[in-house]
């Protein structure tokens, strides 16, 4: 399978970039992130941009992004409609503003992609997760902001994961110990954490997490990404 490059903005933010050149950004919150390697202004091309809920740090810069990119939003129903009343064209909102809701799969230029339940908080909808897979084959499973659930053994016996995103801070999200056993339960070739390190509050690095992947999913492969960099998987 061709390389599908991942970069992480800090935070929950990342770009999937398909072999092809068609690029997915996924919560990209760069406005007030004190680990994002540059503003809005950075973000060159985009031809989707999935939201997983409405809280500022996820879905902020959606509306700049939007029109500085011309890429299609994808979010929930609710959420869909308030970035329309914000200004963003139903042209660039899927299904003319109407979104998509949990269980749902689209599929657009190559891509598919399924929003799967998140358990969390929200003002707008539901709080949700997507599993990618790109043209080039690759499935890419970014949980949002989420505590464990017994679910996600589903989403990884329905879709052979290569890469799971999966939050690690704690407070807000899972810690350490709890992400490590959904990377088990997902049975995801290789995790990236993310949603730690960006407040004081948060769980300052990876290594604990690191550490706990080998006691309890010793044969998934953890690579962990400084903010601006990319993998190529």
């Amino acid at each position: 399978m061709p390389s599908v490059k991942i970069r992480w903005f800090g935070h929950s933010g990342f770009s999937v970039q398909d072999p092809s050149g068609k690029t997915v950004l996924i919560d990209p919150w760069l406005t007030g992130n004190p680990g994002a390697p540059s503003g809005p202004e950075g973000i060159g091309k985009a031809d989707f941009l999935l939201l997983t809920h409405d809280h500022f740090d996820h879905a902020s810069d959606a509306v700049e992004l939007a029109k500085r990119t011309g890429a299609l939003v994808v979010g929930i129903f609710e959420l869909a409609g308030d970035l329309k009343a914000k200004g963003i064209p139903e042209s660039q909102l899927l299904h003319g503003g109407i979104g998509m809701n949990v269980g749902g799969t689209v599929v657009l230029d190559g891509f598919s992609f399924t929003m799967t339940e998140a358990r969390h908080s929200c003002s707008l909808g539901s709080p949700a997760g997507y599993v990618i897979r790109t043209p080039a084959g690759a499935i890419i499973y970014h949980s949002g902001d989420t505590g464990i659930f017994a679910g996600m053994s589903l989403i990884g016996e329905l879709h052979p994961i290569d890469v799971a995103l999966l939050p690690i801070g704690s407070v807000f999200t899972m810690d350490y110990r709890q992400a490590a056993k959904a990377a088990a339960l997902l049975q995801a070739k290789t995790v990236i954490p993310m949603h730690f390190g960006t407040f004081p509050i948060l769980e300052p690095t990876a290594e604990r997490f690191v550490a706990e992947m080998k006691k309890t999913a010793p044969g998934i492969r953890v690579v962990v990404l400084k903010p601006g960099e990319e993998a190529a998987l």
